[in-house]
């Protein structure tokens, strides 16, 4: 990808500072804390919008920076770099609020954008049901037409952001129409016949809320259609590619963390009276680990240079995601063992990014149906 220009890297430095700063000075020292209590609080939404950090890629007329993926990335990249595991801010930021200012109406971009951009309002996203996961035509919630109203009834899970969210992005099936025609509904979190679950023990990313969200004839608008009706899986169709890309971002900038952690260590660890990194097998290994991040880089950086010219095919952004999340389970795999006992050890950061990367297959389509989507574009 082409260097940024000297005053948009200045920019991206600046933008860089801010984020480490705030990391370090309101993450880090409450982030085992969060880790214990299953979320970060909601008050850091509003400090992560008061620092600028949120919604790199909405326009200012709606309060945003109107920057793009770069900027995203460095948020991404610090966040990486303080093994802080809440990628819940980029799925606010980069995923969901997108779906808002590509399809929403005036009325509703006027509404939201601004609150989102200032972490007022947090948002997420509802697909995944208890019986359908990757299979989006499967999903069962349905909404009722009544009036000037829709009715929503049904239930979603493993909802990042759910515990803190006002407002959620529901995929259903309007009555009366085929299965394979869903809608997106934006549904507030205050409304009579919304509830919230557990929030959900997961193995990693402990600190990011996930929860099962339930929706009992909630009553809503017909104004709250978001785009047109029908045309749910289409528009999630031609957004996930965004979001696979950011998961390809995130998973490149967690190998990198975890490359550099264990470098440190092996030059700092002793065995047999030298450091342990000057051994042939743990220097090749080192070797290895490098060039495969160093080539994850190249095709990243190339997927955000397709992307940016709007020529980003969806297999070429399944292959993104999968390839290097796997490139990330197999380089923290090794600095886990790099790192012997210790690596097992919740105190050392690699053994929590270890678990905390786990996820990373899984969401945003798994990494099996990713190669599905490739095979099928062969």
């Amino acid at each position: 990808m082409t260097a940024p220009d000297a005053d948009l890297q200045t920019e991206l430095d600046a933008l860089r500072d801010a984020a480490r700063r705030l990391i370090a000075r309101e993450m880090t020292p409450h982030y085992a804390d969060w880790e214990r209590a299953g979320a970060a609080p909601r008050a850091l939404w509003r400090t992560m919008g008061a620092a600028g950090l949120l919604c790199a890629s909405v326009p200012e007329e709606y309060g945003g920076p109107g920057a793009g993926l770069a900027h995203a990335r460095v948020v991404i990249e610090e966040l990486a770099n303080a093994f802080v595991a809440l990628p819940g801010f980029y799925t606010h930021s980069e995923i969901i609020a997108p779906y808002i200012l590509k399809y929403g109406a005036q009325q509703q971009k006027q509404t939201w954008l601004p609150r989102c951009v200032s972490g007022d309002c947090v948002l997420s996203i509802a697909m995944t049901e208890p019986g359908a996961g990757s299979d989006l035509r499967g999903a069962r919630t349905t909404a009722r037409r009544d009036g000037d109203d829709y009715v929503i009834s049904g239930q979603k899970t493993f909802i990042s952001n759910g515990l803190h969210a006002d407002l959620v992005i529901v995929l259903a099936n309007v009555e009366g129409m085929s299965q394979g025609r869903k809608s997106l509904f934006l549904v507030e979190t205050d409304r009579p016949g919304f509830s919230r679950g557990r929030v959900l023990d997961k193995i990693g990313q402990r600190a990011q809320d996930t929860v099962e969200l339930f929706f009992d004839e909630t009553r809503i608008p017909a104004s709250n259609l978001l785009g047109v009706e029908g045309e749910g899986l289409r528009y999630l169709m031609a957004q996930l590619p965004r979001e696979r890309l950011l998961v390809g971002m995130a998973a490149l900038a967690g190998a990198q963390a975890a490359f550099r952690e264990t470098l440190a260590y092996a030059n700092a660890r002793q065995a047999f009276g030298q450091p342990i990194s000057q051994f042939q097998h743990l220097r090749f290994r080192l070797a290895e680990l490098k060039t495969k991040i160093t080539v994850a880089g190249a095709f990243l950086d190339q997927c955000i240079a397709r992307f940016e010219h709007g020529d980003l095919p969806v297999d070429e952004a399944a292959m993104c995601k999968y390839w290097l999340t796997d490139v990330e389970a197999d380089v923290l795999d090794e600095c886990v063992q790099m790192h012997g006992g210790y690596g097992f050890m919740r105190e050392y950061p690699v053994a929590r990014a270890y678990a905390d990367a786990r996820g990373q297959r899984i969401y945003a389509g798994t990494n099996e149906i990713m190669k599905e989507i490739v095979a099928r574009n062969l």
